[in-house]
Order: C-alpha cells, then structure tokens, then sequence
C-alpha cells in the first residue's frame, strides 16, 4: 500500500527548513557583527593591578624606589638614598626594623609610609 501526500503537506516540511536557515543565518550575522564590534571597542589599559598610597605613588619593585602617577610628584621615580639615610621601602620592613610608627622629622619616614598623610607611617 503507497501512501501519498497531499501538497499541502508537502510543503509544510520545506517552510520549516527554509524558517531555521533564515534563523541560523541571521544568529551568524548577529555574532560576526558582534565579532567585528569587539574588535574596535576600546578597552582601558591598565599598567599594573597594585594600589597607591595616599601620596598616589607606589613601590616599583623592579627598579626599586618609589613611582609616582598622582599628585605633585606625578611621573617621577624616586630611588632610596644610598648615602646612609636610613629608607624603609614598605611598612613591613620598618616594622622588621623595629622603626614602625614612623613619624615625620623621624629617620625613615617617608611619604609612602604615610597612607593617609597624618604625619605617622606604618601606623
């Protein structure tokens, strides 16, 4: 026994197919527009993941000293002095040292001590 169908039911199947080309082409057009949006965006450059103090400077542990992005000293790098002063480069080594806290006029204080300019360090 063959069965035939009618035309209608025929071309049923085929809308369906010609529904989930035109559905798999737009989602294709969508992300390649995406893609190409992605590519041009800008996006924000970040030097390093650390934080400042509150003098908006920072240790530069590659070069040793201090590098500075905010404030007065923006954009200069200081080093610690070598003639005998005595330069804790994080509270941690103040603390080492038995020096912490660390007031201003005392040897050792520095700015990058002082996170919220009080005029203590390593408080």
């Amino acid at each position: 026994m063959k069965i035939e169908l009618h035309p209608a039911d025929k071309a049923e199947p085929e809308w369906r197919v010609r529904a989930e080309f035109s559905v798999l082409i737009a989602l294709h057009l969508f992300l390649a527009a995406l893609f190409l949006v992605s590519l041009f965006a800008p996006t924000p450059a970040q030097g390093h993941p650390g934080g400042l103090a509150a003098d908006g400077c920072h240790n530069d542990r590659n070069n040793g000293g201090r590098h500075c992005h905010r404030g007065p000293n923006a954009g200069r790098t200081t080093q610690p002095s070598r003639s005998g002063d005595v330069y804790y480069p994080n509270c941690a080594a103040a603390r080492a040292a038995g020096a912490a806290p660390v007031r201003r006029g005392q040897p050792g204080y520095a700015r990058h001590l002082d996170r919220d300019n009080d005029g203590v360090g390593c408080e």
